[in-house]
């Protein structure tokens, strides 16, 4: 069913349409012209089925756009005219590129247009007008959401295509329109995994990350044993634990105790599916593609049992070969990953090692690394290194090295002593910013033991008189008024100093000196009590307010007076409590919470359409809902499977032809491996391996055969049930005419017959007539022009045709369900004329045997939109049993089911092998229901018309 017959079909259909009248042209400008019904006469000429209507129209429009009328209204009318014709071209990339057109229009009112297009693309044979289907969707879906549902109708339709060209680009409609829909991976999942090795690299990008998500909510934690112990083993107590937890509930305790001998009495084992997830990835560490590994790395960081997660290092420290801008993204998932996955990266320490050449970005992303990777046995080796960086000509290079050098000094208690005195060192540098960045620094590492650091202390206070940098200057500060009582004498002396200079600090450190001379005051207020009304009274006018407002809270809080309230009692436990030293923690600490390798973990925030990973359920999903059942009438013999896999098949398909013959064939070897996996036996099950198939096959093969003989006489009964053509009259179709074959005719039918040599191909026969007074020699074919994936076996050539007689010879034609016509060239010894065969959908199948409760059966599994149904109303003439059953079987080569309690018929599409069934159901006075069930909706429209046709001639 056409677009445009569709579109018809929707307006309740329309008739030829006269020529209006005159002056009431819009286009002419007659009185009538700014508004005449809103062009209706028009848009009824645009919705006709003549041709020359329709161009009439289009030049009218033209002619009103010239004369700048307004003809927005009709713009749906004309791009179904435009673009439907293209969507129904023979070319495969003359239908993509239309719906690729339609689709990018952003006009709500070509909306239903525009879902038309996408189901019938959706069906189309060409797996690339399919893909093309595919991208269009999420397209629809931003311009209009309420069509959702039907698009996740389209969606599962396409998911379940056997086509590696296809996976991907529906996996991405299925994440932009339905990602919630995780039911609709169910019966897919098992051929995903198997046809991912086969997808383009964008496609397994999108397929790889959906099916993260997918694994986290349907299988169980791989690692949840190890979790359960390691919490029941306590470990470390927390930095600043009270003693109260040694005082923990019994009943916390039980509940530990019985997790981990649940963990003891219950050893993990893997789900298969979870395990050929795994599998089948793999091998794409070694993809060429940076965001494959990326996304098969993120992949197993996510999913995999700890133990297996080590496989993917190699591949990420291979990626630092590439460029910078690939470096960038891949050192920040590795960040995050060495935190929680050390030890996986420790062996490839030298690849971190920064060069000179190194970007800024790429050098801290790298020190941020080698941090992450610090330990007892590594640490000497990599202070040594950052010694070397220090020397760098790159300020914000050298900065975060000695940040790298504070935390190294933080984490790992061994060497805090020997990181302090090499940045006490860097503190006589030249250069400003290290000498800053040292200081503050070195303020964190002092507030873990201040008591032991005085003279260090002593030796930065000596630095307030050349270091200017604002953050350095106020972090001495708040060390000398924090650790005073460490310093007694000194302290006083910097206040001093700071009050001649207070005017002309930084904000910052104006702040930091107010702290310090409170401190000081409630400490040593002998020394300090007039300094620090001085800094009080300078800060009192400053310009800042939130300097005067911080002298003015500090003044009534550590000067009491009679307006002071009682919070100036608590002024020393408020200013002088111990503060808990500052841990110094990686930024990627808590990033692995999204998903790796997604744009939220590199920005470190939820990006727009970010999908939340999922966390593991606690109890494993049915994981029967994962199996694929095989349709009885798909199952074949081992030996047929055998023999299909015996005959090549091209690594790719280079054509929308051949994607008919090998997706029937994908679809069986899918179905059964599906059906394999889901008897769970083993880690292997639900690999789909046809090696391990053909392996299974030949090992039966003298067992096959004696069944075989056995069963000779049984298998010749079969093949009759199956290939019996119905009894109705064949109808013959002129190839050439006498005239224009200058006294050579040609006639043709389609037989109903199986072609001998390829039961994938229609036998056409074809009966020569030599009209003329001469002997007609070498009758062949040539110059064969096929749509792609179509194929023709010729006719064996006929020496001689002489004058009066007649001669027949039976060719056979793959259509690949499709009905494109064959063209080619019809020979003799003098003359050569171009012909043409066209099929009628009813000839691309052949009859199947199916009983009552097998019809029923297909027909319930071919439902939704694989289903088409016509009403109509029956001639007197055509309402007795034998003239259905001929109507039907005459359009098309379909068998009667026996003992149906309606009118049923069944097929078998020639090509593809799939299901064709009709049924029509007849009521009072003639009122007849046609229906018709068929995976291949192309063929199913166009089949409800040519039978409708029929029962009502």
């Amino acid at each position: 069913m056409s677009v445009s017959s569709a579109f018809n079909d929707e307006k309740g259909g329309s008739s030829s349409v006269g020529e209006p009248e005159y002056g009431h042209d819009p286009a002419s400008g007659g009185i009538f012209s700014s508004d005449y019904k809103r062009h209706d006469d028009l848009k009824e000429m645009l919705d006709s089925n003549k041709d020359s209507l329709k161009l009439e129209a289009m030049k009218r429009i033209v002619a009103m756009i010239a004369r700048g009328k307004n003809a927005s209204d009709l713009f749906p009318a004309v791009v179904k005219n435009v673009a439907c014709k293209n969507i129904e071209d023979p070319n495969q990339l003359i239908r993509a590129s239309a719906l690729r057109v339609l689709s990018s229009i952003r006009v709500t009112i070509i909306v239903p247009i525009m879902m038309l297009a996408i189901k019938e693309a959706a069906s189309d044979m060409s797996p690339y007008v399919r893909k093309t289907a595919a991208h269009a969707i999420p397209k629809l879906y931003s311009l209009d959401p309420e069509q959702k549902d039907q698009l996740i109708e389209v969606i599962e339709k396409l998911l379940a295509d056997k086509t590696t060209l296809v996976a991907g680009s529906v996996v991405m409609a299925f994440e932009e329109v339905c990602p919630e829909r995780i039911d609709l991976i169910h019966k897919n999942y098992r051929k995903l995994c198997n046809l991912l090795i086969d997808v383009e690299e964008w496609g397994q990008v999108v397929i790889i990350n959906m099916l993260t998500r997918y694994a986290r909510t349907q299988f169980l934690n791989p690692n949840i044993n190890e979790s359960l112990l390691e919490e029941g083993s306590g470990g470390e107590k927390a930095f600043y634990g009270s003693d109260d937890d040694e005082d923990e509930d019994e009943e916390e305790k039980e509940k530990k105790a019985e997790a981990m001998a649940m963990a003891k009495r219950k050893p993990y084992v893997m789900d298969p599916d979870h395990r050929l997830l795994l599998r089948n990835t793999k091998p794409l560490l070694q993809s060429r593609n940076a965001a494959v590994v990326m996304a098969v790395a993120q992949l197993y960081f996510h999913l995999a049992p700890k133990a297996e997660v080590g496989v993917i290092a190699k591949a990420l420290v291979r990626l630092l070969r590439s460029h910078s801008e690939v470096q960038y993204v891949v050192l920040q998932n590795v960040a995050t990953m060495t935190i929680k996955r050390r030890g996986m990266f420790e062996p490839y320490l030298k690849s971190f090692y920064i060069r000179s050449t190194d970007p800024t970005q790429i050098k801290v992303l790298k020190l941020e690394v080698l941090t992450n990777l610090a330990n007892e046995t590594n640490i000497s080796t990599i202070l040594r290194e950052f010694q070397t960086y220090i020397k760098s000509m790159d300020k914000d290079f050298v900065a975060a090295t000695i940040q790298a050098i504070g935390r190294c000094a933080t984490n790992i208690g061994e060497v805090r002593d020997t990181c302090l005195n090499g940045l006490v060192q860097l503190l006589s540098n030249r250069d400003e910013l290290v000498v800053a960045e040292s200081v503050v620094v070195i303020k964190k590492l002092l507030q873990m033991q201040p008591e032991k650091h005085s003279d260090i202390i002593k030796h930065m206070a000596k630095l307030t008189d050349n270091i200017q940098v604002p953050m350095a200057r106020a972090s001495i500060l708040w060390l000398i008024g924090e650790y005073c009582e460490h310093v007694p004498k000194i302290a006083p002396d910097v206040l001093r100093k700071m009050a001649k200079s207070f005017t002309n600090e930084e904000d910052i450190v104006k702040l930091q000196i107010i702290n310090l001379a409170a401190k000081l005051y409630l400490t040593n207020s002998k020394q300090t009590k007039l300094l620090t009304q001085y800094v009080l009274n300078l800060a009192k006018y400053d310009q800042n307010y939130d300097i005067r407002d911080r002298a003015r809270f500090i003044r009534q809080l550590i000067v009491p007076t009679e307006k002071s309230g009682a919070l100036s009692k608590y002024a020393k436990k408020l200013f002088l409590a111990l503060k808990p030293a500052p841990v110094l923690e990686s930024p990627f600490k808590d990033r692995d919470h999204f998903q790796l390798g997604s744009l939220s973990h590199l920005l470190n925030a939820k990006a727009g359409g970010y999908q939340e990973l999922p966390d593991w359920p606690e109890a494993a999903p049915d994981p029967s809902v994962r199996n694929v059942e095989v349709p009885e009438w798909t199952k074949c013999s081992s030996r047929e499977k055998r023999r299909e896999k015996k005959v090549e098949k091209p690594f790719y398909s280079d054509s929308e032809g051949e994607s008919g013959p090998t997706e029937s064939a994908d679809s069986e070897s899918d179905s059964a491996s599906g059906s394999e996996s889901g008897s769970g036996s083993g880690e292997e099950s639900g690999s789909g391996s046809a090696s391990e198939e053909s392996e299974e096959g030949s090992d039966s093969e003298e067992e096959e055969e004696e069944m075989e003989k056995d069963n000779k006489k049984k298998t010749k009964i079969e093949f009759k049930k199956q290939t019996i053509a119905p009894s109705s009259t064949v109808k013959s179709y002129e190839l050439l005419h006498r005239i224009t074959g200058e006294g050579l005719s040609v006639e043709y039918c389609f037989s109903r017959q199986p072609f001998s040599s390829d039961a994938n191909m229609v036998a056409v026969q074809m009966q020569f007539t030599n009209n003329s007074t001469s002997e007609t020699k070498s009758l062949h074919m040539e110059d064969v022009k096929l749509q792609s994936g179509m194929r023709v076996k010729e006719f064996a050539e006929i020496e001689s045709l002489p004058a009066g007689e007649s001669a027949t010879a039976v060719m056979g034609i793959d259509f690949c369900d499709s009905t494109q016509a064959a063209n080619f060239q019809l020979c003799t010894h003098t003359r050569k004329f171009f012909v043409s065969i066209q099929p009628p959908v009813g000839e691309l199948m052949q009859p199947v045997f199916l009983t009552e409760n097998e019809f029923k059966k297909e027909q319930g599994q071919l439902m939704g939109m694989n289903e088409i149904t016509e009403k109509l109303t029956l001639d007197i003439k055509c309402r007795n049993e034998h003239a259905i059953v001929q109507r039907v079987t005459t359009t098309a080569n379909l068998s009667r089911v026996p003992c149906g309690s309606d009118k049923e018929f069944a097929g078998r599409t020639v090509t593809s092998g799939s299901l064709v069934l009709v049924t029509v159901v007849t009521k009072d006075e003639g009122a007849t229901q046609l229906t018709v069930n068929c995976e291949k909706m192309v063929i199913g429209t166009m089949l409800v018309k040519d039978i409708l046709l029929a029962l009502t001639q």
